[in-house]
């Protein structure tokens, strides 16, 4: 009896993996900054037309927010998160508080901890720490979720880790977690799939993109944008990528494509991501 109840939930599990969900896939609406500066109605319809049903914000392309959601809203586009100035967050987090209510989205992401040139040090860890735990506490109790994303100077050696450790080993994770971009783990010299493993809790958000095969790497968050390429054809490895993040409930997978030829490469990204099973 107890070898079948074993067996019973070795079953269970192994279905639950089976039928783990893919993360929702979204847009990082800065993919079409360049679209969306010359005409905000028809890059809305654009979108609405890849099929894409939410999406990350980055500005509103010279519209008033009203008036931005309203288009939003037409064009059945949901907004899911939008991101913050680390100086908003350390001088007035309470404008965070009010921008996310506003727009209506879960998510805050900070994308970037200011830093001296390519010096990126634990002091700049320890401020941002400080900065990003209150702020962070604030967002939470006002029903947001705050996330940090990488940008790859994040993963330079400190102790037996690295200054990204020391991130996560001091951000209180019912205040902050991550928001992981693929490209800017694997840029940096590391392995996203084993990132994932590592803080299996610590990545609600992923932002999916690739990289052109071939390109040199570096930890200064620094890169050519024409090497994001079409998602599956590069170097990052996001099948592997993708299974883990569907492990671990990942909820949104959002496509972000910087290149120049970012509207011709998102709807082929698309179907990459709805490919996956």
């Amino acid at each position: 009896m107890k070898t079948f109840r074993l067996l019973t939930i070795a079953f269970l599990l192994s279905g639950m993996n089976a039928y783990a969900q893919q993360p929702k896939p979204a847009l990082q609406l800065y993919s079409f900054r360049a679209q969306f500066a010359k005409d905000v109605p028809g890059t809305m319809a654009k979108v609405q037309g890849m099929g894409i049903k939410y999406v990350e914000l980055a500005g509103t392309y010279g519209l008033s927010v009203p008036d931005f959601l309203k288009m939003l809203q037409k064009h059945n586009l949901t907004p899911i998160g939008t991101g913050v100035d680390f100086d908003v967050l350390e001088k007035n987090p309470q404008q965070a508080v009010d921008d996310a209510k506003t727009l209506g989205v879960k998510y805050v992401v900070c994308f970037w901890i200011p830093h001296k040139g390519n010096e990126f040090t634990i002091e700049d860890v320890n401020k941002a720490v400080t900065v990003f735990n209150k702020a962070g506490k604030l967002l939470k109790d006002n029903g947001f979720s705050f996330c940090f994303h990488p940008h790859g100077y994040e993963f330079r050696p400190y102790g037996n880790g690295t200054l990204f450790d020391e991130l996560a080993k001091n951000l209180d994770p019912r205040y902050v977690n991550f928001e992981m971009d693929t490209y800017w783990i694997k840029h940096p010299g590391q392995d996203p799939v084993a990132l994932l493993k590592k803080y299996p809790k610590r990545f609600p958000l992923l932002h999916v993109k690739d990289r052109k095969i071939g390109t040199v790497g570096n930890q200064n968050g620094q890169t050519d944008v024409e090497t994001n390429v079409v998602l599956g054809t590069g170097d990052v490895g996001l099948p592997a990528i993708m299974k883990e993040a569907a492990k671990i409930g990942v909820e949104y997978a959002i496509i972000e494509d910087e290149s120049s030829r970012s509207e011709a490469q998102v709807p082929l990204s698309i179907a990459f991501l709805k490919g996956i099973k």
